[in-house]
């Protein structure tokens, strides 16, 4: 069972929402705002990511953290902006439930029982409250290419 981490407002004040004048899907945009040259659907970065970026269970600022899939949902990347604490990033992403707009200052929890990214819950900026469902999550993938053999 999730474990939801005891959490005081105002974590998501910030939080925002951006129209855009098209649609942008969550894995071009988070191409073009960070260092992680992945393509493909967002739950096929975690493996494409072997070998070519380091990956890990830890936030660390400009890394991506990788969302599988759920439903009819092809996954879902966001990238790191913040780190609040161990269980709480701050990320910018796009299309997160909505239609193709840019999600600002968005905060995403850490509820896996062993709190390693493992399961999350994305805050839903149109409430300004932590949104119902559990995502599974795969991790981060860091900005750093790995060396080359």
């Amino acid at each position: 069972m999730p474990v939801v981490p005891d959490v005081q407002e105002p974590i998501g004040a910030s939080a925002h929402i951006i129209e855009t004048s098209q649609n942008l899907q969550c894995v071009a945009y988070a191409r073009r705002i960070g260092a992680i040259q992945i393509y493909g659907d967002a739950w096929t970065w975690w493996d494409t990511a072997k070998g070519i970026y380091s990956r890990g269970a830890i936030p660390q600022v400009g890394a991506v953290l990788v969302l599988g899939k759920k439903g009819a949902s092809l996954g879902h990347v966001a990238v790191v902006r913040q780190i609040v604490n161990e269980r709480i990033v701050i990320t910018e992403h796009a299309n997160w439930l909505n239609r193709g707009e840019i999600e600002m200052n968005s905060p995403i929890m850490d509820v896996s029982p062993d709190n390693d990214w493992s399961a999350v819950r994305v805050w839903y900026v149109p409430n300004a409250t932590w949104g119902g469902s559990v995502y599974p999550a795969y991790g981060f993938i860091y900005p750093e290419r790995m060396a080359s053999l």
